[in-house]
Protein backbone atom coordinates (compact mmCIF):
# COMPACT_ATOMS: atom_id res chain seq x y z
CA UNK A 1 0.00 0.00 0.00
CA UNK A 2 1.34 3.43 -0.87
CA UNK A 3 -0.53 6.66 -0.19
CA UNK A 4 0.60 10.22 -0.66
CA UNK A 5 -1.27 13.20 0.76
CA UNK A 6 -0.64 16.93 0.76
CA UNK A 7 -2.31 19.24 3.29
CA UNK A 8 -1.98 23.02 3.37
CA UNK A 9 -0.54 24.09 6.71
CA UNK A 10 2.65 25.44 8.21
CA UNK A 11 6.01 24.28 6.78
CA UNK A 12 8.81 21.95 7.57
CA UNK A 13 12.52 22.09 8.26
CA UNK A 14 14.53 24.80 6.49
CA UNK A 15 16.85 23.55 3.78
CA UNK A 16 18.13 26.59 1.84
CA UNK A 17 18.29 30.39 1.93
CA UNK A 18 15.43 32.87 1.51
CA UNK A 19 14.69 36.42 0.50
CA UNK A 20 12.87 39.44 1.97
CA UNK A 21 9.11 39.46 2.07
CA UNK A 22 7.75 40.74 -1.22
CA UNK A 23 10.38 39.08 -3.41
CA UNK A 24 8.89 37.23 -6.35
CA UNK A 25 9.55 33.48 -6.47
CA UNK A 26 11.24 32.18 -9.59
CA UNK A 27 10.93 28.80 -11.20
CA UNK A 28 8.70 27.31 -8.46
CA UNK A 29 7.35 23.91 -9.42
CA UNK A 30 3.63 23.26 -9.47
CA UNK A 31 2.07 21.48 -6.49
CA UNK A 32 1.73 18.35 -8.60
CA UNK A 33 5.43 18.48 -9.42
CA UNK A 34 6.33 18.95 -5.77
CA UNK A 35 4.26 15.96 -4.79
CA UNK A 36 5.97 13.84 -7.42
CA UNK A 37 9.42 14.88 -6.22
CA UNK A 38 8.43 14.23 -2.61
CA UNK A 39 6.98 10.82 -3.44
CA UNK A 40 10.16 9.77 -5.22
CA UNK A 41 12.33 10.88 -2.28
CA UNK A 42 10.01 9.34 0.33
CA UNK A 43 10.02 6.02 -1.53
CA UNK A 44 13.83 6.03 -1.41
CA UNK A 45 13.76 6.77 2.34
CA UNK A 46 11.27 3.95 2.92
CA UNK A 47 13.31 1.48 0.86
CA UNK A 48 16.50 2.39 2.77
CA UNK A 49 14.89 1.89 6.19
CA UNK A 50 16.27 -1.45 7.47
CA UNK A 51 16.28 -1.11 11.27
CA UNK A 52 17.09 -4.71 12.24
CA UNK A 53 15.32 -7.14 14.60
CA UNK A 54 15.70 -5.08 17.80
CA UNK A 55 13.38 -2.44 16.33
CA UNK A 56 10.47 -4.88 16.44
CA UNK A 57 11.63 -7.26 19.20
CA UNK A 58 13.38 -5.04 21.78
CA UNK A 59 12.68 -1.83 23.67
CA UNK A 60 13.65 1.38 21.86
CA UNK A 61 11.92 4.44 23.35
CA UNK A 62 11.16 7.34 21.05
CA UNK A 63 10.72 10.03 23.69
CA UNK A 64 12.56 11.43 26.67
CA UNK A 65 12.83 9.32 29.87
CA UNK A 66 11.32 12.10 32.01
CA UNK A 67 7.68 12.92 31.32
CA UNK A 68 4.54 14.23 32.97
CA UNK A 69 1.51 12.12 33.81
CA UNK A 70 -1.43 14.48 33.33
CA UNK A 71 -1.76 18.26 33.52
CA UNK A 72 0.96 19.63 35.83
CA UNK A 73 -0.72 23.01 36.42
CA UNK A 74 2.48 24.84 35.57
CA UNK A 75 3.30 28.33 36.73
CA UNK A 76 6.25 30.10 35.07
CA UNK A 77 8.47 29.13 38.03
CA UNK A 78 7.44 25.47 38.19
CA UNK A 79 7.75 25.07 34.43
CA UNK A 80 11.27 26.47 34.63
CA UNK A 81 12.08 24.06 37.47
CA UNK A 82 10.73 21.07 35.53
CA UNK A 83 12.58 21.96 32.34
CA UNK A 84 15.82 22.58 34.25
CA UNK A 85 15.52 19.44 36.40
CA UNK A 86 15.52 21.19 39.80
CA UNK A 87 14.28 18.88 42.58
CA UNK A 88 14.69 18.35 46.31
CA UNK A 89 13.63 15.15 48.05
CA UNK A 90 11.75 15.26 51.35
CA UNK A 91 11.35 11.47 51.74
CA UNK A 92 13.64 8.44 51.91
CA UNK A 93 14.10 7.04 48.40
CA UNK A 94 14.30 3.21 48.17
CA UNK A 95 17.75 2.14 46.96
CA UNK A 96 16.95 -1.56 46.49
CA UNK A 97 16.64 -2.73 42.89
CA UNK A 98 13.05 -3.88 42.28
CA UNK A 99 12.07 -7.11 40.59
CA UNK A 100 12.04 -7.20 36.79
CA UNK A 101 9.17 -5.33 35.17
CA UNK A 102 7.03 -5.88 32.11
CA UNK A 103 6.63 -3.60 29.10
CA UNK A 104 3.24 -4.04 27.45
CA UNK A 105 3.42 -3.44 23.67
CA UNK A 106 0.40 -3.56 21.34
CA UNK A 107 1.77 -6.84 19.96
CA UNK A 108 3.14 -8.50 23.11
CA UNK A 109 5.22 -8.08 26.25
CA UNK A 110 8.88 -7.84 27.22
CA UNK A 111 10.42 -8.50 30.64
CA UNK A 112 13.17 -6.00 31.55
CA UNK A 113 15.37 -5.16 34.57
CA UNK A 114 14.49 -1.99 36.48
CA UNK A 115 16.43 0.63 38.41
CA UNK A 116 15.72 1.66 41.99
CA UNK A 117 13.79 4.78 42.94
CA UNK A 118 17.02 6.32 44.26
CA UNK A 119 18.80 5.76 40.96
CA UNK A 120 15.86 7.13 39.00
CA UNK A 121 15.89 10.24 41.18
CA UNK A 122 19.62 10.73 40.57
CA UNK A 123 18.91 10.75 36.84
CA UNK A 124 15.91 13.06 37.31
CA UNK A 125 17.63 15.68 39.49
CA UNK A 126 20.02 17.94 37.57
CA UNK A 127 21.07 20.15 40.47
CA UNK A 128 19.90 23.18 42.40
CA UNK A 129 18.58 26.47 41.03
CA UNK A 130 21.16 29.21 40.54
CA UNK A 131 21.17 32.36 42.62
CA UNK A 132 18.08 34.37 41.83
CA UNK A 133 19.35 37.92 42.14
CA UNK A 134 17.33 39.04 45.14
CA UNK A 135 14.42 36.67 44.65
CA UNK A 136 13.42 34.68 47.77
CA UNK A 137 14.22 30.98 48.19
CA UNK A 138 10.74 30.52 49.63
CA UNK A 139 7.66 32.04 47.93
CA UNK A 140 6.22 32.91 51.34
CA UNK A 141 9.26 35.02 52.25
CA UNK A 142 9.16 38.50 50.70
CA UNK A 143 12.43 40.03 49.49
CA UNK A 144 14.18 42.55 51.73
CA UNK A 145 12.89 46.09 51.27
CA UNK A 146 15.30 48.99 50.73
CA UNK A 147 15.77 51.75 53.28
CA UNK A 148 15.49 55.45 52.57
CA UNK A 149 13.31 57.13 49.94
CA UNK A 150 12.74 53.84 48.12
CA UNK A 151 11.45 52.09 51.25
CA UNK A 152 8.30 50.10 50.60
CA UNK A 153 9.04 49.80 46.87
CA UNK A 154 10.02 46.31 45.77
CA UNK A 155 12.46 46.08 42.87
CA UNK A 156 12.46 42.24 42.71
CA UNK A 157 9.85 39.89 41.21
CA UNK A 158 7.54 38.37 43.83
CA UNK A 159 8.21 34.80 42.73
CA UNK A 160 10.74 32.23 43.86
CA UNK A 161 13.62 30.37 42.25
CA UNK A 162 12.89 27.04 43.90
CA UNK A 163 13.15 23.35 43.02
CA UNK A 164 10.21 20.93 42.90
CA UNK A 165 9.69 19.26 46.28
CA UNK A 166 9.35 15.46 46.06
CA UNK A 167 6.98 14.15 48.74
CA UNK A 168 6.11 10.64 47.49
CA UNK A 169 7.24 8.02 44.98
CA UNK A 170 5.67 4.85 43.58
CA UNK A 171 6.36 2.36 40.81
CA UNK A 172 3.74 2.23 38.04
CA UNK A 173 3.51 2.15 34.23
CA UNK A 174 3.07 5.06 31.82
CA UNK A 175 2.37 5.30 28.07
CA UNK A 176 5.54 5.79 26.02
CA UNK A 177 6.05 6.06 22.26
CA UNK A 178 8.44 3.28 21.20
CA UNK A 179 9.67 1.63 18.01
CA UNK A 180 6.82 -0.85 18.48
CA UNK A 181 4.09 1.73 18.94
CA UNK A 182 2.75 3.14 22.19
CA UNK A 183 3.67 0.86 25.09
CA UNK A 184 3.00 0.82 28.83
CA UNK A 185 6.47 1.11 30.39
CA UNK A 186 7.45 0.80 34.09
CA UNK A 187 8.27 4.18 35.60
CA UNK A 188 8.88 5.76 38.98
CA UNK A 189 6.22 8.42 39.64
CA UNK A 190 7.43 11.31 41.80
CA UNK A 191 4.75 13.41 43.50
CA UNK A 192 5.74 17.03 44.13
CA UNK A 193 4.10 19.75 46.22
CA UNK A 194 4.26 22.26 43.38
CA UNK A 195 2.67 20.27 40.51
CA UNK A 196 -0.81 18.79 40.11
CA UNK A 197 0.47 15.73 38.20
CA UNK A 198 3.32 13.31 38.97
CA UNK A 199 6.67 13.50 37.23
CA UNK A 200 7.55 10.11 35.72
CA UNK A 201 11.06 8.81 35.23
CA UNK A 202 11.22 5.65 33.15
CA UNK A 203 12.49 2.77 35.29
CA UNK A 204 13.93 0.43 32.63
CA UNK A 205 17.62 -0.27 33.31
CA UNK A 206 20.01 1.18 30.71
CA UNK A 207 21.19 -2.31 29.73
CA UNK A 208 17.71 -3.06 28.36
CA UNK A 209 17.26 0.22 26.43
CA UNK A 210 18.04 0.09 22.72
CA UNK A 211 18.91 3.02 20.49
CA UNK A 212 17.53 3.87 17.03
CA UNK A 213 19.71 2.65 14.16
CA UNK A 214 21.62 5.04 11.96
CA UNK A 215 19.35 5.85 9.01
CA UNK A 216 20.48 5.00 5.50
CA UNK A 217 19.20 8.18 3.89
CA UNK A 218 19.37 8.78 0.12
CA UNK A 219 22.77 10.13 -0.88
CA UNK A 220 21.35 12.73 -3.26
CA UNK A 221 20.79 16.21 -1.78
CA UNK A 222 17.24 17.09 -0.81
CA UNK A 223 15.57 18.94 -3.71
CA UNK A 224 15.51 22.66 -3.07
CA UNK A 225 11.72 22.84 -2.88
CA UNK A 226 11.47 20.14 -0.20
CA UNK A 227 12.01 20.47 3.56
CA UNK A 228 12.22 17.93 6.38
CA UNK A 229 10.44 17.29 9.69
CA UNK A 230 11.98 17.90 13.12
CA UNK A 231 10.00 15.80 15.61
CA UNK A 232 6.55 14.65 16.72
CA UNK A 233 4.61 16.74 19.20
CA UNK A 234 1.49 14.53 19.48
CA UNK A 235 -0.05 11.36 18.09
CA UNK A 236 -3.84 11.05 18.17
CA UNK A 237 -5.04 8.13 16.10
CA UNK A 238 -4.68 9.17 12.46
CA UNK A 239 -3.67 12.75 13.36
CA UNK A 240 -0.02 13.68 13.84
CA UNK A 241 1.22 16.99 15.15
CA UNK A 242 4.73 17.59 13.81
CA UNK A 243 7.06 20.39 14.81
CA UNK A 244 8.29 22.02 11.64
CA UNK A 245 10.35 24.97 10.50
CA UNK A 246 10.32 27.56 7.74
CA UNK A 247 12.69 30.25 6.61
CA UNK A 248 11.68 33.85 7.27
CA UNK A 249 11.22 34.50 3.55
CA UNK A 250 9.89 31.16 2.27
CA UNK A 251 6.25 31.11 1.16
CA UNK A 252 3.50 28.66 0.33
CA UNK A 253 4.38 25.94 2.85
CA UNK A 254 2.75 22.59 2.02
CA UNK A 255 3.29 19.60 4.36
CA UNK A 256 3.45 16.22 2.61
CA UNK A 257 3.06 12.68 3.89
CA UNK A 258 3.76 9.27 2.38
CA UNK A 259 2.18 6.18 3.93
CA UNK A 260 2.96 2.49 3.80
CA UNK A 261 1.69 -0.41 5.88
CA UNK A 262 4.75 -0.32 8.16
CA UNK A 263 5.90 3.30 8.10
CA UNK A 264 5.08 6.94 7.37
CA UNK A 265 7.43 9.51 5.80
CA UNK A 266 6.75 13.19 6.46
CA UNK A 267 8.21 16.31 4.88
CA UNK A 268 6.98 19.33 3.02
CA UNK A 269 7.46 21.88 0.27
CA UNK A 270 7.96 25.64 0.22
CA UNK A 271 8.42 28.27 -2.44
CA UNK A 272 11.90 29.78 -2.26
CA UNK A 273 12.37 33.50 -2.91
CA UNK A 274 15.41 35.15 -4.44
CA UNK A 275 17.53 37.81 -2.81
CA UNK A 276 19.07 38.31 0.61
CA UNK A 277 17.34 37.11 3.76
CA UNK A 278 18.17 36.53 7.41
CA UNK A 279 19.16 32.98 8.30
CA UNK A 280 16.21 32.37 10.57
CA UNK A 281 14.35 29.17 11.34
CA UNK A 282 10.80 29.54 12.67
CA UNK A 283 9.35 26.46 14.41
CA UNK A 284 5.62 25.83 14.20
CA UNK A 285 3.33 22.84 14.88
CA UNK A 286 1.76 21.21 11.82
CA UNK A 287 -1.21 18.85 11.83
CA UNK A 288 -0.94 15.95 9.38
CA UNK A 289 -3.96 13.75 8.71
CA UNK A 290 -3.21 10.14 7.82
CA UNK A 291 -5.59 7.86 5.94
CA UNK A 292 -5.39 5.30 8.79
CA UNK A 293 -4.38 5.44 12.48
CA UNK A 294 -0.61 5.50 12.97
CA UNK A 295 -0.59 2.47 15.27
CA UNK A 296 2.89 0.95 15.54
CA UNK A 297 4.14 2.42 12.26
CA UNK A 298 7.45 4.28 12.30
CA UNK A 299 7.48 7.97 11.32
CA UNK A 300 10.54 8.95 9.25
CA UNK A 301 11.86 12.34 8.17
CA UNK A 302 12.15 12.76 4.40
CA UNK A 303 15.36 14.80 4.76
CA UNK A 304 17.59 12.28 6.54
CA UNK A 305 15.43 9.18 7.00
CA UNK A 306 15.59 9.62 10.80
CA UNK A 307 12.81 8.15 12.97
CA UNK A 308 11.01 11.03 14.66
CA UNK A 309 10.86 11.21 18.45
CA UNK A 310 7.89 12.38 20.49
CA UNK A 311 8.90 15.52 22.38
CA UNK A 312 7.15 17.77 24.89
CA UNK A 313 8.02 21.01 26.65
Amino acid sequence: MRRVLATLSLPLLLATGCAPAGSEPTGAPSPTGRQAVFEERAAQVAAAWQPGPSWSDGYIPLQEPTLLVGDPGFTPDTQTAFQAGWYRDQIPLPADQPEDGTIQFPSGTLTVPLVSAAEAYRELDRGDPPACGGRPTNPATPPAQPDGPDAGVSTSPQTACIPLTVTAVELDSVPVRTSRGEAMVPAWLFTTDELTAPVARLAVAPTAVGVPPEPAAPTAPLPAELVGALDLRAVDGATLTVRVGIGACDTGPTPLVYEQDDLVVVGGAVTRSTGVCTEQLLLEPVTVQLTAPLGDRTVLDVLGGTPLRLTTD
